[in-house]
């Protein structure tokens, strides 16, 4: 069996909260409790687990997203904190010496940050994705890692976007063109999460 991660991926208040800068709505609060139980999962049993979460500055003139969507995630913003219950497992866990927490500025998780230099340096190969949006964050942050040679794991059930068919389309580009499996989560048994 590879050693494998889970990587976390914008659940962050602006994207899932009602009142949310950028918000999912309510596809996004709906996958919460998943979220939350893969991630106790994954911590309980040792595997690392990556918070990587989307950081902008005010009216930065030089990010393409300025002129693409409304200010979001803004740095030291309440809108940055990861959403409901996630918040407060993240703060029980956060020094575990397996959970770590990066700052993205771009859509990929590995554009700009040392993920992958961290998932090489532990000798991960399987890689597991939750977070939103399915079809933005979720979707750049697999194409990457697949490109980069990684087996992927992308949980219907803990991915969501404010654009259904969009949603519908990561999903079937993930298992079609990228050869990840694409399966709920059905709890933890044996140290299998599916």
């Amino acid at each position: 069996m590879s050693k494998r991660a889970l990587i976390h991926i914008d659940y962050t208040n602006d994207f899932v909260a009602e009142n949310g800068a950028l918000t999912c709505g309510e596809p996004g609060r709906e996958v919460e409790t998943t979220i939350d139980n893969i991630t106790k999962a994954f911590i309980k049993d040792g595997h690392d687990t990556f918070f990587t979460v989307d950081v902008h500055e005010e009216g930065d003139p030089y990010h393409p997203e300025t002129k693409l969507f409304p200010p979001h995630n803004l740095r030291d913003s309440d809108g940055r904190k990861l959403y409901g219950c996630l918040e407060d497992t993240y703060q029980k866990y956060e020094n575990e010496k397996h959970v770590h927490y990066m700052d993205k500025t771009r859509y990929s998780a590995f554009a700009g940050t040392d993920l992958e230099l961290k998932l090489r340096e532990r000798d991960i190969k399987e890689l597991h994705l939750v977070g939103v949006c399915t079809d933005i964050c979720v979707l750049h942050t697999a194409v990457d890692a697949y490109n980069k040679g990684f087996d992927l794991v992308v949980y219907q059930d803990a991915v969501a976007s404010f654009n259904q068919p969009g949603h519908e389309w990561a999903l079937d580009h993930f298992k079609q063109v990228l050869g990840a499996e694409v399966r709920k989560f059905g709890g933890n048994k044996d140290g299998i999460y599916g």
